[in-house]
This record gives structure tokens, sequence and C-alpha cells, in this order.
């Protein structure tokens, strides 16, 4: 029988799209307040996966990683992903947001992001909100998935994900438990 664990902590992160530089620097302070100082803030890379969010958050969309300082227990996970939703109305225009935030987490071992839709491949947490496996450490490097989302299989953003992850590790940040 095996003895139930703690789950391995890690950092917590999210992607946010947005086309507006300015809706962006305001949503920093508000993420800040939520979840803590920004561990790393990732360059601003082009997005141009779906249409998506044209309507919403207009044209050209960007996209930026922001980890977080400081120990994140995955089990806060859904809680995570409703903060962001609420932080995104703060932001949003007649019902249109303007900033599409994504939290998700990261060990040593894995990369999970945090959805309200259901699929196939997604584990219902609570509270409506449900956790997607997105890239695993295979011999020390992420490796996407089947249904990894595309621009979370492109080479820039697994070597944002690998940087921080030897940042964190190298640190004793986070580490396999």
């Amino acid at each position: 029988m095996g003895i139930p664990k703690h789950p391995e902590r890690g950092l917590l992160f999210s992607g946010l799209l947005y086309s507006d530089t300015f809706v962006y620097s305001q949503t920093i302070p508000v993420l800040k307040d939520m979840f803590g100082e920004i561990y790393y803030e990732s360059p601003a890379l082009s997005w141009s996966h779906s249409n998506f969010y044209k309507e919403e958050l207009g044209l050209p969309i960007l996209r930026r990683f922001i980890f977080f300082d400081g120990i994140y227990d995955p089990s806060r996970l859904a809680d995570s992903k409703l903060i962001a939703n609420n932080i995104e109305q703060q932001f949003s225009i007649d019902g249109k947001r303007r900033i599409n935030i994504d939290p998700g987490y990261m060990t040593l071992a894995k990369v999970v992001l945090a959805s309200t839709k259901n699929y196939s491949h997604r584990i219902y947490l609570d509270k409506g909100i449900f956790a997607e496996l997105t890239l695993i450490n295979i011999k020390g490097k992420f490796q996407p998935l089947l249904f990894t989302y595309p621009d979370f299989k492109e080479t820039p953003t697994l070597d944002i994900f690998h940087h921080v992850r030897n940042m964190a590790h190298s640190s004793n940040v986070i580490k396999l438990s």
C-alpha cells in the first residue's frame, strides 16, 4: 500500500496574451498583489496560433510568461485560475478581454496548465477548473505531448521553461520530492 504524500511543489506562472502593452503594464501590479513578486519575466514573443483571441485582444498578439517567486502548492491551481479570471474581467471592456491570463505551475518534472474547458486529456480539479499536463521533463529537457498547445511546442517557449527550470533548480527554489 502506498502512503499519500504532498505533491511536488513548484513555481506558479502565468502565460499572458495581449496586444496592448499599456494593459499588460497595468496587469503586472495586480498579478503581483495576488500571486507575489516576480521570479522571472520572459521577453515578449509574437503569437499567431489562432484567430480565437483576435476580436477581443486585437493585433498583433504578444505572449509573455511570468513566473512568481516562492514555492507553489499545486493544490491551489483551481483557485489561481479563478483569481486570474477575475483579473481578466477587471481589465475587460464591454465583456471583451484585453488580456488573457493562463496560470499553471512548473516542477522539475512537468508543466501543468489550468483550464475552464474540459477535454479528454484534462483532469477535473475543483470549482469548474481542469488541469492539463502540458510538458514533461525527459533527460533534463521539457518535451511536449500530443495535446500540448502549439506555442508550448515551439523552441522559444521551451527555452523559457528550460531556463527557468535550471535557474530554480540550481538555486534550490524547486527540487524533486
